[in-house]
């Protein structure tokens, strides 16, 4: 399983979690490749070109529909050389602000940041994030004009948003937790459609009054397209059967991951639904190529 982000990242830990229980379909142990880098599009490349006989799979988030946008002359084509095997989860994020700006909820936030257009900014773990393609559709959704300051990772978005550098930022829910409870951060809204369990308290983007921002961070698995799908199907089969496991599903609620069960033509659906919708919106972000 090629995983295209570092060793630890929620994308690794889950390829790791559900790696481990579809190895009786391969009778051999699963490794797990980190290949990081570019946005993941090199990882990516290396998945593309492997075999299709269901030996080689790859772990890609939210982002990976979104880098035809900020990378030029990508070596593959995002839809058509992939065949969906299954999502592994739907991370929530929660839109944080520091305590010390005083909103109180999302509608605050959006009339501070109106009132002083370019004089907020919103931290991302980097150009083509999730986190940064979950704020660009915040910031469509409620005509937010904000300073975007990347950086390496959630510790350094919470850090400075702690701080009060950074006015507003939208994290995976379960690494702000601990700074949520204690209150320096303050929790304004969660991205996905349901109410958390993990913040029960804290409203959706849409009961917050902003519909469009709602978003999903999710995890899937791919296989090279040309795969037989026979084997792309019992890999499904595997992956939902995986996840019914009270041992794995305790270690995803540990993430605040929560299942999103699709069969494979429901997952390529999804993703051609969502490179669409992302691509518009990080066009409209004026999304800069990368390396």
């Amino acid at each position: 399983i090629i995983v295209p982000f570092t060793t630890g990242s929620a994308t690794d830990i889950m390829a790791r979690v559900i790696g481990e229980r579809i190895a009786p379909v391969f009778g051999q142990p699963v490794l797990v490749e980190n290949r990081p880098g570019a946005g993941g599009t090199i990882g990516i490349a290396m998945l593309a070109k492997a075999a299709p006989d269901g030996h080689t799979l790859g772990v890609v988030s939210t982002g990976h529909v979104v880098n035809p946008v900020l990378y030029k002359d990508l070596p593959y084509d995002t839809i058509k050389d992939f065949a969906g095997v299954a999502p592994l989860a739907n991370l929530p994020s929660v839109l944080i602000v520091p305590q010390s700006l005083g909103a109180k909820n999302v509608k605050d936030l959006v009339s501070m940041a109106k009132a002083k257009p370019g004089a907020f900014n919103y931290g991302t773990a980097g150009v083509g994030s999730a986190a940064h393609i979950n704020v660009e559709k915040f910031n469509m959704a409620s005509d937010v004009k904000a300073v975007h300051v990347p950086f390496k990772g959630t510790p350094e978005i919470l850090a400075e948003t702690m701080a009060g550098r950074v006015q507003f930022a939208w994290v995976p829910l379960v690494s702000s937790v601990g700074a949520l409870k204690d209150g320096r951060l303050v929790a304004l809204a969660v991205s996905t459609r349901a109410r958390s369990n993990v913040l029960p308290d804290v409203p959706t983007i849409a009961e917050a009054g902003f519909p469009g921002g709602q978003f999903d961070f999710w995890v899937g698995m791919l296989a090279p397209a040309r795969t037989p799908r026979d084997v792309v199907a019992r890999l499904n089969a595997e992956v939902l059967k995986a996840e019914q496991v009270p041992e794995v599903r305790a270690r995803l609620a540990k993430l605040g991951a929560e299942p999103m069960p699709m069969s494979p033509q429901q997952f390529d659906a999804y993703i051609r639904e969502e490179a669409n919708a992302l691509q518009k919106v990080m066009r409209a972000a004026g999304g800069k190529p990368g390396g």
